[in-house]
């Protein structure tokens, strides 16, 4: 079309195929905010969560990287936030990147002996309650040591593999057929296809809330329980005793749920797998076992062992995350022949422009820190009787959590509960039960929403989430039964288990009084404002 006019040239190519009106929402919001942060920055602050929020639900239609990316920018611009709290904010989340950059890729590297391992279950397991139990037991057992988002990335990646075999298979090997094209796929697969769908869709949400399960259970589990442990001064024993009134009636819950899910076939969990993949992958397997050769074998056993050494490591916490993912792809390429730099090229692809997002994402959170949006709900928090502060800090955790960072949230609420502390304003004791609402309130109530949990919002980008259909609100509807029943679960533990079973278990030697354990960092902090007293009371004389 030589004579377009520049005008529709660019209502084309802004934010390409995205649907018109979405286009026009995100302008709208660009030319409001502006004015919303004339009026009063803190409710420009508050819409632009919103609006970020809103650019996740539509992340089908448009990668929210783009129109998330407008909105943070347009934020520096006008004043929410500036660059270097940014800079901060992203270097205090390092970790989490280089998470992602080099495990994410990594997990590419050993994806073979993956999906050798998995198709065998997938063949083997012919009940869906008993794979969706499995996988939701995997997810919480590795997430408890491992990261929920490294345990995330390994079941995506099998289930690519999974997807791509029988896409193959049903489009006749057509060359021009792209995993995200239906167009070649043989009439008598279609049903069968939609059913393949809701059945990763199920595997994938069990196997999701399950990290989230497992992950609240131990030190290690979540990178929040490092920082509340951190300042508490719990190891990984007493963490995990401290933790257990409220982590073990949810875990018991959590897969009670999973069973019920699958056997009453609720909110599009319960579905088999189709027989025609369950014939496909039973091919798959025989192909592969008559087929592997030598070297073969022997890359399936270097992959095997730099799994052993991605657990150990990541278990030990012998090397940052992001770290031993590096690690791994350098043994895994340099002793299985992938030397070129375009195959290693191939496995960042999935990472990058979640990375990208993240650091976007970090910029948002840096608005609500710099506006101090949640500010007003904090001190009406720490201004409650102690007796209704438990179930009123968990909630309050979870609420925030489920729309902003809950590691950002967990450091300023578990900050704000040892400075009490220490100023007498809350006992020892107190402290613990509270930094113990802490935890479970960043934990739980986040599955509500995928920008709750780093691992959902990871599921939600990621490149299998469009091949099965696996939406924003698609995933809310899917973990609100979780979300019930964790948050329920999780304050009852709270409110009126938590308090009980540590005062027994302080009886019997177990635990430390927190009295007793935070009794000299009290004593440092009186005498540290009582010698600032006297010294403020000579300059007076």
């Amino acid at each position: 079309m030589p004579n377009m006019t520049y005008g529709k040239a660019f209502a084309l190519n802004f934010m390409g195929t995205a649907p018109t009106w979405y286009k026009l929402f995100v302008l709208g919001c660009l030319i409001l905010n502006p004015i919303l942060a004339a009026i009063s920055p803190v409710l420009a602050g508050w819409v632009l969560v919103a609006e970020f929020i809103f650019t996740l639900a539509m992340a089908l239609n448009c990668y929210p990287l783009i129109p998330g990316g407008f909105l943070a920018i347009e934020a520096a611009v006008i004043g929410l936030c500036d660059m270097e709290g940014v800079r901060e904010e992203i270097g205090a989340n390092l970790e989490v990147i280089l998470l992602l950059m080099f495990m994410v890729a990594g997990i590419h590297f050993v994806r073979d002996v993956l999906l050798f391992t998995f198709t065998k279950l997938l063949v083997k397991v012919r009940s869906h309650t008993l794979l969706a139990f499995i996988f939701c037991l995997l997810g919480a057992f590795l997430s408890a040591f491992l990261d929920a988002l490294t345990v995330l990335a390994v079941i995506i990646t099998i289930c690519i593999g999974v997807y791509r075999y029988y896409h193959d298979m049903i489009t006749g090997d057509a060359a021009t057929a792209r995993l995200s094209n239906d167009t070649y796929v043989k009439e008598e697969f279609k049903q069968d296809l939609e059913t393949f769908r809701a059945f990763l869709r199920s595997i994938l949400m069990h196997a999701a809330v399950g990290t989230a399960i497992g992950g609240v259970c131990t030190l290690v589990g979540e990178p929040q329980n490092i920082i509340v442990g951190g300042v508490a001064g719990w190891d990984f024993i007493e963490f995990a005793l401290r933790v257990s009134p409220v982590s073990v009636p949810v875990v018991i819950c959590g897969f009670s749920t999973c069973i019920i899910l699958e056997k009453t076939h609720w909110f599009g969990f319960g579905t088999a797998m189709p027989e025609s993949v369950h014939s496909m992958l039973v091919e798959v397997e025989k192909r592969n076992d008559a087929n592997l050769t030598s070297r073969d074998k022997m890359r399936l056993i270097i992959q095997a062992l730099c799994c052993v050494w991605l657990v150990i490591g990541l278990a030990l916490h012998l090397a940052a995350v992001g770290l031993i993912g590096l690690s791994i792809i350098i043994i895994a390429t340099g002793l299985c022949g992938v030397t070129s730099e375009e195959e290693i090229g191939k496995a960042f692809t999935e990472s990058l422009p979640f990375c990208a997002l993240l650091c976007v994402f970090f910029t948002v959170v840096t608005v609500i820190s710099q506006q101090e949006l949640f500010r007003p709900l904090i001190e009406w928090v720490l201004s409650t009787p102690p007796e209704s502060q438990l179930p009123i800090f968990y909630l309050a955790n979870g609420i925030l959590s489920s729309v902003s960072d809950n590691v950002f949230v967990a450091t300023i609420y578990i900050q704000q509960v040892y400075d009490a502390m220490l100023h007498g304003v809350i006992s020892g004791e107190q402290f613990d039960h509270l930094a113990i609402a802490i935890n479970t309130g960043t934990n739980l109530p986040s599955v509500a929403t995928p920008n709750g949990q780093a691992a959902f919002l990871f599921l939600l980008t990621s490149a299998l989430s469009p091949l099965i259909r696996l939406n924003y609100l698609r995933m809310m509807w899917m973990a609100l039964p979780y979300t019930i029943v964790l948050t329920v679960v999780g304050l009852i533990g709270t409110w009126f288990i938590l308090p009980e079973v540590t005062q027994w278990m302080i009886d019997a030697g177990m635990l430390v009084s927190g009295d007793i354990a935070h009794a000299s960092e009290m004593g440092s902090a009186l005498k540290e404002a009582a010698g600032a007293a006297a010294q403020a009371a000579g300059a007076a004389h």
